[in-house]
């Protein structure tokens, strides 16, 4: 449990690893944008409460994110990540990001996003798209589903509309702009062997270039986590995998389970209000 002062503490020496660092790993998971409006998938009923209609059919998350319906059915697919979609487009980064753009600039040698999230918000908040790391892939990039060859294309000339009493998608699908076969969002899926990585992959070599250079020069790291769960635990590994190489201090905000190895700062917070909180602290 985490009192005042140990809370206090806690922002003080984030405050202090971000104003002494030369370069700033952000790693951003789901309760990134939760403080934004977006849903909380996390268990049956956290999906449920958000997606009403599919309780009644007894599918939950892990159910829904798969590419089988995409073949089976694909109304009831785009559906899912259609509503998804839009809600995405229509909901403004929060604050939150801002921050965390601005401590990336004031970093020597900028800053890097790794993030499971796959809303765009990052780049939608001014961060130079060559600068993330969407390592479950991106809502607003589609690819064919029969991958006839067409690569990767953008959503943007797409709006799905949804009947939000069934979440059953109505009127045209987002189709390949080659082939004219039905297109899906380029996010990794559960039990996914169409997923093309291409994009994410490139990304990731960007992000690796980026350490290895930092680390060459022996520059001073700091890894800011974000909301960040264990279920599927890729940024939080990645994030305490880079802090530990780069003997770099590795700041966890997480309300849920925000244990860090000893040496490290635990947030037990939400993102928005300790980003907030050790911001003002930057500011003294």
């Amino acid at each position: 449990m985490h009192d005042d002062d140990t809370l206090d503490d806690a922002f003080q020496q984030a405050a202090h690893a971000i104003a002494s660092a030369d370069a700033i790993l952000i790693g951003a998971g789901a309760g990134m944008g939760v403080d934004g409006g977006l849903p909380d998938f996390r268990g049956r009923e956290g999906f449920w409460n958000a997606y009403p209609p599919y309780a009644g059919l007894g599918l939950d998350f892990q159910a829904m994110a798969s590419p089988r319906w995409f073949r089976e059915d694909p109304a009831l697919a785009w559906g899912f990540y259609g509503h998804r979609l839009e809600l995405y487009r229509a909901t403004p980064p929060h604050p939150g990001y801002a921050i965390l753009k601005r401590w990336a600039e004031r970093a020597p040698r900028g800053g890097f996003v790794f993030t499971s999230n796959v809303d765009g918000h990052f780049q939608r908040a001014g961060f130079d798209a060559d600068r993330v790391c969407e390592v479950h892939g991106a809502i607003n990039t589609l690819q064919c589903v029969v991958e006839c060859g067409a690569g990767l294309f953008p959503a943007d000339d797409w709006t799905v509309t949804i009947d939000e009493a069934t979440m059953r998608a109505v009127g045209p699908l987002p189709s390949c702009p080659r082939c004219g076969v039905l297109a899906r969002p380029n996010i990794l899926m559960f039990g996914d062997w169409g997923w093309d990585p291409s994009r994410s992959d490139a990304q990731e070599r960007r992000l690796t270039a980026w350490l290895a250079a930092l680390r060459a020069d022996g520059a001073r790291l700091a890894v800011v986590e974000c909301g960040a769960g264990t279920a599927i635990p890729t940024v939080r590994s990645l994030c305490q995998n880079v802090a530990e190489k780069h003997k770099a201090t590795l700041i966890r905000i997480n309300t849920r389970d925000p244990r860090v190895p000893p040496g490290h700062v635990s947030i037990p917070e939400r993102a928005l209000k300790a980003l907030q909180a050790i911001d003002e602290r930057l500011m003294r």
